[in-house]
C-alpha cells in the first residue's frame, strides 16, 4: 500500500466515466501503497532512546477483533491529505470499516503520524473517536512509501515490538496493518526485526488481526515480499492477511483485473510453499490492497476491475480487501492534487460505495 501521498496526475481517463457516473454496483480495495509517492513530514529526533517493549494489549481497554468470518473490507484514509472527515464519509457512503496511515518513526525509536502528530492529543486520535462515535472501527497501519521506518530506527526485535503495542493499546486497536515498502522492505535486517517483532505481538495478543501489505506484479509478491513470507513461515509465524499491491508494475493499457488475479494466485503459490499448506487455507490468509482510478504509472483501475478483484476475495474467502485511497474517491478538478482525485470522471465515493454494496456494511 502506500506509505505518504502518491503523486500521480490528475489525467482524465474517459473509458472509466461512463461506469462510474452510473454508480454501477461494482467494486473493491493497499492502500497505496506501491511506486513512488510524494514526500512525507517528519519530525527531528530529540533523542536516539527505544521504545521499551509494552506488557501486551488484552484485557477490557481494547477493542473487539473483527470477525472471523467474511474479509475486513476497509479502504486506506489517508488524514494528512485533508478533505471530509472519517465519519462524514461514513455517513455518505455507509463504510464503517477505515484503514488510516500512516505511522511512522519520530526519528528514533518512537511512533508518530507521518505529519509529526503524537499519538494522542492529535486530529488522528479525534478521527478515530469519531469513526467509533458512528459505529465504525479502525485499522493502524504502520510505514508506507514515505516517512522515517520504524524497522530501520528501532534496532531489536523487542523495541519495535514495543511500539507497536504501543500504538495497539493508544487506540485499543483490534487490528493493525504493516504496510511494508521503500527503504524498510529493502533493508534484509528490517524485514527479520519486523518478523520478530509481530511474532512476540501475536504472541502477546493472539486475537490481535495481522495485515502484512506489500509489493506485487502481476507475477506476485516481489521479492522482499517472498522473503518476508519466507521468514514468517520459518519462524512459525501466522499472519492473517498477507495483502499484495497489485499495481505500480505496469502502464496504461494493462489489464488491471486480470493482472491483479494473477497476482493474487502467485501470492497464494507463495503461501502453500512457504506454509506447506493447501490452497484453500492459503487463500483465508490472504489479502488485496488496489488503487482506484489511475496509479502512479498510469494504469486505469475501472470500477469493472474492482468488481472482478472483489468477486475473486468473496470466491476464495480471502481475509482482507482495501484501496488507496478514500481521499482520492473524487472525480479531478483544475489544480486537484492526485492525493484528493482519482484522475478520472467519477460521482463523489463511487467506489467506497461500491465495496459497501458488496460488503454489506451499510445494511
Amino acid at each position: 500500500m502506500v506509505p505518504g501521498p502518491r503523486r500521480i496526475a490528475p489525467v482524465l481517463v474517459a473509458s472509466a466515466a461512463a461506469v462510474l457516473a452510473g454508480g454501477t454496483a461494482v467494486l473493491v480495495a493497499s492502500c497505496s501503497t506501491q511506486g513512488t509517492q510524494g514526500t512525507r513530514a517528519t519530525t527531528s529526533p530529540s533523542t536516539t532512546q527505544e521504545a521499551p517493549a509494552t506488557q501486551g494489549t488484552q484485557g477490557p481497554q481494547r477493542n473487539q477483533p473483527p470477525p472471523a468470518s467474511g474479509p475486513w473490507i476497509a479502504p486506506y484514509d489517508y488524514l494528512a491529505a485533508g478533505g471530509p472527515s472519517p465519519a462524514e464519509v461514513m455517513k455518505a457512503t455507509g463504510i464503517r470499516r477505515f484503514t488510516l496511515g500512516f505511522v511512522v518513526s519520530d526519528g528514533a525509536c518512537r511512533p508518530v503520524w507521518d505529519n509529526g502528530d503524537p499519538l494522542t492529543g492529535a486530529s488522528e486520535e479525534a478521527a478515530i473517536r469519531g469513526i467509533r462515535s458512528a459505529g465504525g472501527e479502525v485499522t493502524v497501519s504502520f510505514g508506507g512509501n514515505g516517512g522515517t521506518k520504524l524497522g530501520l530506527t528501532c534496532t531489536s526485535a523487542e523495541a519495535l515490538a514495543g511500539v507497536y503495542q504501543q500504538v495497539i493499546s493508544a487506540y485499543r486497536l483490534p487490528a493493525i496493518d504493516l504496510d511494508i515498502e521503500d527503504t524498510e522492505i529493502g533493508s534484509a535486517a528490517a524485514r527479520q526485526r519486523i518478523i520478530g517483532a509481530l511474532a512476540i505481538v501475536r504472541q502477546r495478543d493472539p486475537g490481535l488481526m495481522i495485515s502484512v501489505t506489500i509489493a506485487a506484479n502481476s507475477s506476485g509478491p516481489d521479492p522482499g515480499g517472498q522473503d518476508l513470507i519466507a521468514a514468517a513461515a520459518a519462524s512459525g509465524l501466522r499472519i492473517d492477511a498477507w495483502t499484495i499491491m497489485p499495481f505500480d508494475f505496469a502502464g496504461p493499457g494493462t489489464d488491471m483485473a486480470q493482472a491483479s488475479v494473477q497476482a493474487a494466485d502467485g501470492l497464494k503459490n507463495d503461501l502453500m510453499s512457504a506454509y506447506h499448506e493447501p490452497a484453500s487455507a492459503a487463500y483465508r490468509t490472504m489479502g488485496i490492497s488496489t488503487m482506484n482510478g489511475v496509479t502512479d504509472t498510469g494504469e486505469l483501475v475501472s470500477a469493472a476491475d474492482f468488481q472482478v478483484m472483489l468477486r475473486y476475495v468473496l470466491a476464495h474467502h480471502l481475509a482482507r480487501f482495501a484501496f488507496w485511497s478514500v481521499n482520492r474517491d473524487m472525480p479531478c478538478t483544475a489544480g486537484s492534487d492526485s492525493n484528493t482525485c482519482s484522475g478520472i470522471t467519477q460521482k463523489p465515493y463511487a467506489y467506497t460505495k461500491i465495496s459497501v454494496s458488496y460488503s454489506g456494511q451499510g445494511r
